[in-house]
């Protein structure tokens, strides 16, 4: 209820009372309260009162709503706004943060707010504020507690509700409902596919897949920003502010959105399984061009009365723009609106009368309307043509000009058609009679026919071709046979027929264009034989007006001249046969000859357009057609043949015309497609798809993406779908083989196969085309070696060095020696040493000692012929001497041995020999072994096995040692030793033809053999060391004796003519003898006591086992039994029983015995038998039985084995494994060939490849089938890769191969590199570019990492990480795996956190893993709180005095930066305390009062005012002070002015004028008078100084007889059509006086509408009254299907009703 206080008026608060209240005992409604809200759609009240003391039906309050506008995002729910508000208000004691419950079933209008958090729920009120919506879903709305519904026109109690288009009211029709089905077709090279493409602005979606495939979406704005959305969570969520309900099922989605669509949505699959899926979707599609009604064009008349239309437009609703008409034309829902017409400017046109009647412009005025030109001349003159006009709008004047104007104003009408049919009756046809009886009654003769051209009517005209005419002579042959000779012509008709047939014979008739008129041929000019006959060609032309024909020159008539002379023949002549000679014939003949067979181009009509729109093509078909000359052959046709071009004298017709011009709806134009990305294999290749439209001129016109509302065509497609042929996959080449001069390269050759899908496959290189050997070797050249200037040499030199061991045992003067091996000699022996070369010139051979030049002097001969000699051998010679020849270089090396026959050191050559040996490429195998080999010798200390690592020749020096130690070497004989002198002394002297195998007690070995005992060595264990060595060397020299002696035998029986016999060879055998002899004693000596210890074992330390390995070969005790120890290879041979395996071991406690085969346990058997003995007997070997043999010797202290080889017939094996090793720590490991091994880097890797064979089998080193160089690997199957790296991965393969056969094993190495972090990590880089700037990022640490940011903010977290083989990560929260919403980037090294609010605390940590190990690197996320800052304060508001405060200023801040102050709206506000400041006094100055009154209202007074000087103190208080204090400062002010200075002015105004202004009603005008401003003395001044006084009328109404009119109509004149839609009548409108009844000016009348002058009338469709046809054409329009078209339709109305 309004209080009114009662003397408040009326009219403020209430409207006029309505006549329903007056008739009532209420009051006028009040006015409308303010709106409950300010947007969103709130609620406004009117009240009214009760005038009567009784009750008044009705009530005193009505709503309506307002405020109809959407609220903006950051306004909150009103509901939820009013939660709020009893947030600071204590519910039981206790505040409470509420929030709002709605769509409250029982009682939707009251405040149900719930406490955040708790499961409290309270009605805070027992009713909402009024305009607050019932129902989140729902426009109903909360008025004084009660809900009231709203229609969707936001009207109380409207039932108004939107259509499915979303219009309210509307009928359905600005959308249209798309329903489909979509099938998936799975394909190797399709993971995905577009189910439908929803554009924007659709609503009530609906999409059910069924299957195990996903959906997921891509959007685009309308601004062009695309993005993709996975769905891969159940749940609601806004995408692009569109909001979308997502339901996941195991075998089923639905995908709903209410909408309208914010942008355009592409639906699409993504494929996950085998089966089909399928896709239901329903949505209503706007449709966004529309007809839209234009405004009325201009009037056809500026005065006078004219009319104007409308017309509609198509208008795209998208970009809100007009568009081509087409658009809207798409759609069939869309109706063109019709044209409005209506009258304007009715205005009489300026006159000299003063008056121009304005009639109705449908019978003086006609409106504008369609005019056509004649039609043209029909394309063809029988069987159906083409005729066209012009159409034009044009308009008509009153006085009957008629002029074009623009083609809308005749729209009101359809346009007439431009193109119509034309002479659709058939052409005239040649019509043949019967033939005729042949011309004889038996054999060969003629017969005839009359071929005659009917037109349709089946009347005989003419225009038929004479190039399609049938022949009318044949051959005919009467079986009757004839008893005379045959005749060679056919009989020719007699004379009756052959005239008839001529006259028959259709002649060209004369026609409207210049042709040929033959006439009629003449008589043959003789009787018999054959004459000739001429004929009257000439050109004539038919007159139409005048139906006369004239005779034109031959020059006017187009085309070939019919002939106008030809043979004839009248039969034979009395008494002559009827045969012709060859003249006759040629005349008769020669001449029809001439008529070449004759060839048109015929007309078959037009192909389909080749385009729809735009300007297209269409093509004529054409045939040739050939007309054979009856009188040339004798078997005539009639076909139709097609021939060539050229066949054809007249040139081609146009064979294409124009079509279908108008223009295309724009449309996706895809430019030409790229090469592919592959040549095979499977690539891809990608084209652009451009919106463009083609105009009717056939130009294309570029548009906006937007324009093109179809599907774009497909931009991607695979090609090159087949795998690629084979090929050869090449490696990089190896480095040079030598370091200068001339060397080879190398590499190796893959064969692969590139597949279809894009993947590789390795295959039989026999498959692949061979490559040419250049491909695969290639020489390289690094630079001369040559020395010292000397010139290099095409063919690389050649030095023939041997490699053997020379001892010399006993003193000799000179002992001949090549270069390539050791010497151990003793002093003061003279050495010559040989270098022979081959492609070396002798003279050009440098020597080296040490790495020095050597020249000759009194103690060194350099010889120019290839050799060197040193007298005398003294300590300071011993070294290492080099022989070079060019690029080779080989060396020797001296040792002295001392008295004591031990070797003398000399000086420190070991360095030297061992850099020699290590350039020169020597014992490689040897060196390769250092680490297996330490400690051979002795048990020395490891400084000392150390120093025979450091230096190879010691080894030798070693063994050498112990030989020269060895006791029974021949003693000091001295008969020996003079029978020696004496045999040198009858010798040859000559240098040159000395032989080091001739030399006496010179022991000789090969290199070889000392690199045997090493190896042997090698396997030995460490407590058998020191017996085997002594047992190899007794072996050593047991062999070098035994050789060195075969020598002197082949020497003494050389000498024996010179030397007495007896005297050299009983202290020969004496000394063989004693020595051998000694040798046995000494090897008794060095192996029994081994069995001793065997024997006393419980008396012995504790030792751990040790296998016994015995050096003699398998012994074959019979042609059937082999016997033999361990480390020696077994040959199987077809007549071997039994083979017994020896293996005998020392330790204590004693070991156990045990056997195995090729890595597995031997199962005994009743051939496999296990001897008391431990040793393993073979029964009846068969090939099963090939393979290792390993004897395991154990006890408690550990174990030992050593393996044997059986092979069969001698053929290779090789001890493989097929284990798998994984090195993550150890700096070095060792593997068997066969295993597979993954090892970290840097670790040394040695791959075991023990092989066994008879020969022995030589083993061959290969990576990824490609041989290595010897460098890599030792001579005893032992390949060294030492610091391995990634470059070292592959296959490396071991082939042992010998006289029988090969075999081969191969081992992987992979190697391992643990995850180890990266600095950087670039997808982060490209991922957060393309994420735009408000996402922020960070890269996970071992230490750890943190980042900083905004709540409800994105963040990328990368993991850059690297490893082999490429880590897996794991990312994990708070040690958990990953539940919230996240998705994972980058093959999962890059985590997106799609709301950071979801993770409040705990840490990131991403684990990487692979086969090396594992690493952890975290990070963890900080939000930044939203927080309030009172930091900054306002400026003072006063400078000084006791008022001066300063409030705080309130901000929102985030990370320091301020933001909207309603992020800060749940974070409470700090109290402000405003502070006090400037508080201090005032300088002095001026205070005054306000002005007094003035003394005067005009004309000039006066007004005065107080000014004194004041001082304010700090405590308020204002202290007067004297004037001066304030003069100092600012003048003093003025205390007196003037004022109220303008004139004393008034309103006058003159008397009243004439009762003749313009008519506003029955006899009512309007009268005026002047008002005017003027002083009190009369002077008259502007308006403007009386504006603040009431100023007077200067109008008003008045009675006069003029304005006594009103408007007379008379009857309506006849409707100008009885049916149809364009009928009119008109009728007079006057203006006349209503006493005289005489017309006076319209404008009298214009107070009331002036009455319509015209309209339309009997718009009735009109009813044929009567239907028949009025042409004879009907018959063929109904053929041709011409009945639709409007012309045919009436004039044929009988047929086509028929039809």
């Amino acid at each position: 209820f309004v209080c009114c206080s009662k003397n408040s008026p009326r009219a403020s608060s209430r409207t006029a009372r309505s006549e329903e209240d007056r008739d009532s005992l209420w009051d006028a409604w009040g006015s409308w309260s303010e709106c409950s809200r300010t947007c969103g759609g709130g609620a406004s009240y009117s009240l009214r009162r009760c005038l009567s003391s009784k009750t008044c039906e009705g009530r005193n309050i009505r709503y309506r709503t307002c405020s109809n506008v959407d609220c903006p995002p950051e306004a909150g729910d009103f509901r939820a706004q009013q939660c709020s508000a009893h947030n600071d208000v204590k519910y039981q004691g206790q505040l409470y943060e509420w929030l709002p419950v709605s769509n409250d079933p029982d009682n939707p209008c009251s405040l149900k707010c719930q406490a955040r958090g708790m499961a409290l729920v309270v009605e805070l009120a027992p009713k909402v504020l009024d305009g607050t919506r019932c129902y989140t879903e729902s426009l109903d709305m909360c008025i004084s507690g009660l809900c009231q519904i709203v229609g969707c026109d936001h009207q109380l109690g409207s039932a108004v509700k939107e259509d499915n288009c979303g219009v309210c009211n509307g009928d359905g029709s600005t959308c249209r409902l798309v329903r489909g089905h979509y099938k998936s077709q799975l394909s190797a090279s399709k993971l995905n596919d577009t189910v439908v493409a929803i554009p924007y602005g659709s609503r009530q979606v609906r999409l059910v897949l069924k299957g195990p495939d996903h959906l997921y979406l891509e959007t685009r704005t309308l601004q062009g920003t695309k993005s993709e959305n996975s769905l891969s969570t159940t749940g609601s969520f806004l995408v692009e502010n569109s909001s979308i309900d997502f339901q996941k099922f195991p075998d089923k989605e639905i995908l709903r959105m209410s909408g309208p669509l914010t942008a355009d949505f592409t639906v699409k699959i993504h494929y996950a399984g085998a089966a089909d899926s399928s896709v239901q979707f329903i949505f209503y599609q706007p449709i966004i061009h529309r007809w839209r009604e234009t405004d009325f064009f201009p009037c056809s008349a500026s005065c006078g009365g004219g009319y104007q239309l409308t017309s509609a437009e198509c208008f795209d609703l998208r970009s809100s723009r007009v568009v081509a008409d087409q658009y809207c034309h798409y759609y069939p829902e869309n109706i063109k609106p019709k044209p409005k017409l209506q009258e304007c400017n009715l205005d009489p046109c300026p006159a000299s009368d003063g008056y121009k009647q304005i009639m109705p412009y449908d019978l003086y005025h006609p409106l504008p309307r369609w005019e056509s030109t004649p039609w043209t001349a029909c394309s063809s003159s029988c069987g159906g043509g083409i005729q066209s006009r012009s159409i034009s709008c044009v308009e008509e004047d009153i006085q009957g000009h008629i002029s074009p104007v623009e083609e809308w104003k005749c729209m009101y009408t359809p346009k007439m058609p431009v193109v119509q049919p034309c002479n659709i009756f058939d052409c005239p046809k040649w019509l043949a009679q019967e033939w005729s009886p042949c011309t004889v009654t038996c054999g060969q003769g003629l017969r005839y026919r009359v071929v005659l051209c009917i037109d349709h009517r089946g009347m005989h005209t003419g225009g038929c071709s004479t190039k399609t005419k049938p022949h009318i002579k044949e051959e005919c042959i009467v079986p009757t046979p004839c008893y005379k000779p045959k005749e060679k012509l056919p009989v020719e008709a007699k004379v009756p027929w052959y005239k008839q047939a001529q006259e028959l014979e259709e002649g060209t008739a004369v026609s409207e264009e210049p042709s040929f008129i033959p006439e009629a041929w003449s008589t043959c000019s003789v009787t018999c034989g054959v004459g000739s006959q001429i004929r009257l060609v000439k050109c004539q032309v038919l007159l139409s007006f005048s139906q006369s024909v004239a005779d034109l020159p031959i020059d006017e008539c187009e085309g070939p001249k019919p002939v106008s002379q030809r043979a004839c023949y009248s039969g034979p002549c009395s008494g002559e046969a009827a045969e012709h000679t060859p003249e006759e014939t040629r005349l008769l003949y020669g001449s029809l000859q001439e008529f070449d067979e004759l060839y048109d181009w015929e007309y078959e009509g037009f192909t389909e357009c080749s385009e729809s729109c735009g300007g297209g093509r269409c093509q004529m078909f054409l045939c040739w057609i050939c007309f054979p000359c009856a009188s040339v052959c004798l078997a005539e046709t009639n076909e139709t043949v097609i021939l060539a071009d050229e066949f054809c004298s007249k040139p081609k017709p146009s064979l294409v015309q124009a079509c279908n011009r108008f223009d295309c709806p724009p449309s996706w134009y895809p430019t030409e497609w790229q090469e592919c990305s592959q040549t095979c294999g499977g690539g891809v290749q990608k084209r652009d798809t451009l919106c463009k439209q083609r105009l009717a001129d056939g130009s294309l016109l570029d548009l906006p993406e937007t324009f093109c509302s179809m599907p774009r065509a497909v931009t991607q497609q695979a090609c090159k779908n087949e795998d690629c042929p084979n090929e050869w996959l090449l490696s990089e080449w190896t480095q040079c083989s030598v370091s200068c001069g001339e060397g080879t390269q190398s590499r190796y050759a893959i064969c692969r196969k590139m597949l279809k899908t894009g993947g590789f496959v390795t295959i039989n290189s026999s498959l692949c085309l061979p490559l040419p050997f250049p491909s695969l070797i290639r020489p390289c050249s690094l630079g001369s070696c040559a020395r010292h200037n000397r010139p290099a040499h095409k063919q690389s030199p050649r030095i023939m060095a041997v490699k053997q061991v020379y001892i010399q045992t006993r003193k000799q003067k000179k002992l001949h020696f090549i270069v390539g091996g050791y010497a151990y000699l003793l002093p003061k022996t003279s050495v010559i040493l040989r270098c022979p070369t081959r492609r070396f010139r002798k003279s050009m051979i440098t020597w080296e000692k040490d790495d020095r030049r050597l020249v000759s002097s009194a103690h060194i001969t350099i010889a120019p012929y290839g050799y060197m000699k040193i007298h005398h051998l003294k300590p300071s010679d011993t070294g290492t001497y080099t022989c070079t020849a060019g690029p080779a270089r080989e060396h020797f090396i001296i040792k002295l041995i001392g008295s004591n026959k031990k070797i003398i050191a000399g000086q420190p050559a070991g360095i030297r020999e061992e850099e020699v040996m290590r350039k020169a490429g020597l014992n490689n195998a040897l060196r390769a072994e250092d680490k297996h080999l330490n400690g051979i010798f002795f048990n020395g200390s490891k400084a000392e096995n150390r120093g025979h690592l450091a230096n190879p020749s010691r080894w030798y020096d070693d063994i050498v040692s112990r030989l020269l130690q060895l006791r029974g070497w021949p003693g000091e004989n001295l008969e020996f030793w003079e029978a020696q002198e004496s045999m040198e002394r009858n010798a040859s002297s000559e240098e040159n033809q000395s032989r080091e195998h001739s030399l006496p007690f010179t022991m000789v070995t090969e290199q070889k053999r000392l690199d045997d005992i090493i190896r042997n060595l090698s396997q030995q264990p460490e407590e058998l060391k020191d017996i085997y060595t002594e047992h190899l060397v007794m072996q050593l020299a047991h062999e070098v004796f035994k050789s060195s002696l075969e020598h002197q035998e082949f020497v003494l029986k050389a000498s024996r003519r010179k030397v007495d016999s007896a005297s050299v060879e009983y202290p020969f055998h004496r000394h063989v003898s004693g020595f051998t002899s000694s040798l046995r004693t000494s090897s008794a000596e060095t192996f029994i006591p081994t069995s001793v210890d065997l024997a006393n074992g419980l008396h012995r330390p504790h030792q751990k086992p040790a296998i016994l390995r015995k050096i003699s070969a398998a012994q074959q005790l019979s042609a059937s039994e082999v016997v033999t120890h361990l480390g020696q290879t077994v040959v199987l041979a077809s007549g071997t029983l039994s083979v017994l395996l020896h293996c005998e071991a020392v330790g204590n406690p004693k070991p156990t015995i045990s056997w195995a085969k090729n890595g597995e346990e031997v199962k005994y058997n009743d051939r496999l038998l296990l001897q008391p003995d431990d040793s393993l007997q073979i029964l009846a070997p068969v090939e099963a039985d090939v393979g290792f043999y390993v004897c395991n010797a154990s006890n408690a202290l550990g174990s030992d084995s050593v393996s044997i080889a059986v092979t069969l017939a001698g053929k290779p094996l090789i001890k493989a494994s097929r284990a798998t090793v994984i090195n993550t720590e150890s700096p070095a490991v060792s593997v068997d060939i066969g295993s597979m091994l993954k090892t970290i880097q840097k670790a040394n890797v040695s791959i075991n490849c023990q092989v066994a064979g008879v020969p022995e089998a030589k083993v061959t080193w290969f990576k990824n089938k490609v041989k290595l160089p010897s460098t890599h690997h030792l001579h005893d199957g032992l390949l060294l890769i030492a610091n391995v790296s990634l470059s070292d991965q592959g296959l490396y393969s071991c082939k042992a191969a010998n006289l029988h056969g090969e075999v081969t094993e191969s081992s992987q190495l992979l190697v391992l590199e643990p995850p180890r972090p990266l600095p950087h990590l670039e997808d982060l880089t490209a991922v957060l570019s393309s994420a735009g700037p408000s996402t922020h990022s960070v890269l996970t640490s071992p230490s750890g990492t943190k980042l900083t940011v905004s709540p409800g903010s994105s963040a990328l977290i990368g993991c850059a990480v690297d490893g082999h083989p490429t880590p897996n990560i794991t990312w994990l929260y708070s040690g958990e795996p990953l539940s919230l919403q996240h998705q994972l980037l980058a093959a999962g090294q890059i985590l997106q956190i799609l709301n950071v609010s979801d993770f409040t605390d705990g840490e990131f940590s991403c684990l990487a893993q692979n086969e090396a190990g594992s690493l952890t690197q975290v990070t963890s996320l900080a939000l930044q709180e939203y927080q309030w800052s009172a930091d900054k304060l306002t400026a003072c508001s006063a400078s000084c005095g006791h008022r001066g405060l300063q409030l705080p200023q309130l901000r929102c801040l985030l990370d320091g930066n301020e933001v909207n102050a309603s992020y800060c709206a749940e974070t409470p506000q700090p109290p402000l305390q405003p502070l006090a400041c400037n508080r201090r006094d005032c300088p002095s100055r001026w205070m005054v009062t306000s002005w007094s009154s003035c003394t005067r209202s005009c004309g000039g007074g006066v007004q005065t005012r107080r000014v004194t000087c004041q001082r304010l103190t700090a405590k308020g208080n204002s202290v007067p002070v004297p004037n001066e204090a304030c003069a100092l400062v600012s003048k003093h002010p003025v205390d007196t002015q003037n004022c109220n200075r303008q004139p004393c002015v008034e309103w006058a105004a003159s008397s009243w004028g004439q009762c003749n202004g313009p008519c506003i009603g029955p006899r009512l005008a309007v009268q005026h008078r002047q008002v005017f401003c003027q002083t009190k003395d009369g002077t008259s001044v502007s308006s403007d100084q009386c504006s603040s006084l009431p100023r007077p009328l200067s109008t008003q109404n008045c009675w006069t007889d003029v304005c006594g009119v009103h408007w007379r109509v008379s009857l309506w004149t006849v409707c100008t059509a009885t049916c149809g839609n364009y009928g009119f009548q008109s009728r007079r409108v006057d203006c006349v006086h209503i006493r005289t009844n005489k017309p006076v000016m319209e404008h009298h009348c214009s107070w009331r509408p002036r009455p319509a002058n015209w309209q339309r009338c009997n718009i009735t469709p009109c009813e044929n009254v009567e239907c028949r046809d009025t042409t004879r054409y009907c018959e063929k329009v109904k053929q041709l299907k011409l009945c639709q078209l409007t012309q045919f339709k009436s004039r044929c109305c009988g047929t086509c009703g028929k039809s």
